[in-house]
């Protein structure tokens, strides 16, 4: 099971994510990631540096990560243009970039509203996704927020990992009974419990918000074998 962390993006500077890109790097871990909101979620009054630019500068200075957005979220800008995004991006880091896509949902529909991009209906958000998804899936991996059963069937049809957010190890086992399956989320107070029973489920993927100690997330690869 490969590992990563989120970068601190919800900040007026990008000091705090490059920094924290370079922990990650230099404690082993295989990729980080960006959010892609216009703001917290919930906090219009707070910044968030969109995640294409901040992960480019990322890739050059740490050529052992992996980089990607979680998630991009369709329906902020055209399906061509999120694809021209993610192939700069591939430009920047040759076979180090991933696709994570999603299709957004009330929590989110906020910010589209509020930068005059009101979102469309789930149907049309899921058509854009397979657009970009198939663009996509022969140049770099993919993988799509699990949600409706629709959009989690689109997933598996064009050979996209699903995402899941926070869920249990349990829902990761049953999804991954049909294709792939990443788990992304907040630490436990037993992060290496933690790691230990999503690598069980199955997880291709453990990405941690920011607040987890990177250190000791790298570190759990390091543990005598008798200790896994």
């Amino acid at each position: 099971m490969k590992i990563g962390v989120l970068l601190p993006t919800f900040r007026d500077v990008t000091s705090d994510a490059l920094a924290a890109a370079r922990l990650a790097a230099d404690a082993g871990l295989d990729g980080v990631f960006a959010y892609d909101h216009l703001w917290p979620m919930g906090r219009p009054d707070r910044p968030s540096f969109a995640p294409f630019p901040v992960l480019a500068r990322v890739a050059l200075e740490n050529p052992s990560l992996i980089v990607g957005p979680l998630v991009a979220r369709i329906g902020l800008v055209s399906p061509a243009a999120l694809i021209e995004q993610f192939r700069t991006l591939a430009a920047v880091a040759p076979t180090r970039v991933v696709a994570p896509l999603g299709t957004g949902d009330k929590l989110s529909e906020a910010e589209n509203i509020a930068y005059g991009v009101p979102p469309a209906t789930p149907a049309v958000r899921r058509e854009d996704l397979r657009r970009v998804a198939e663009s996509l899936i022969e140049e770099m991996d993919v993988w799509i927020g699990a949600g409706a059963a629709a959009t989690n069937e689109i997933a598996r049809e064009v050979g996209a990992t699903l995402n899941v957010w926070n869920k249990p190890a349990e829902v990761v086992a049953e999804l991954g009974e049909a294709g792939p399956v990443n788990w992304a989320g907040n630490a436990t107070d037993d992060l290496h419990t933690q790691l230990d029973t999503l690598s069980a489920a199955g997880a291709t993927w453990a990405v941690f918000s920011p607040t987890v100690d990177v250190v000791h997330l790298g570190a759990w690869r390091e543990r005598p074998a008798t200790s896994k």
